[in-house]
């Protein structure tokens, strides 16, 4: 199982901007937040606010601030410029951010995360076919 979502939005930040709904992120130092295209109204869970960790390649990125109905925050103040760029995929769900670690991150089960995933959300088969 795979899911990714496209960086939308990069923004710099500064010591005490808050961060989500809530303001429930205080950031800590200069900085760079980036938007991702995804949230719980496609079936991410809200519970993944503050907790949970997505990709840029091999690059750990913490959620930052709660989850929203359509975007995801996450932290990019370590990757280098050059690799954030509008449209690149974040892994939320794959093989770095495997879905036993978003479950638990989240505080739920593997089933529940699949199952909760939206209409919204292209999906494709890969693998063999319905006749095998």
């Amino acid at each position: 199982v795979r899911l990714r979502a496209p960086i939308v939005q990069v923004r710099h930040v500064e010591p005490g901007d808050t961060v989500g709904y809530g303001a429930t992120h205080v950031v800590e130092s200069h900085g760079r937040l980036a938007i991702v295209a995804l949230g719980y109204a496609d079936g991410f869970m809200r519970s993944a606010s503050n907790r949970g960790t997505a990709f840029l390649g091999t690059t750990p990125l913490p959620i930052v601030g709660r989850v929203s109905m359509d975007l995801v925050t996450v932290d990019v103040s370590h990757v280098p410029e050059s690799e954030l760029w509008l449209g690149a995929p974040v892994e939320l769900i794959g093989e770095h951010a495997t879905l036993d670690d978003v479950a638990r991150a989240a505080g739920t089960i593997p089933h529940e995360l699949l199952v909760d995933l939206g209409a919204r959300m292209q999906r494709r088969h890969v693998g063999r076919s319905p006749e095998s």
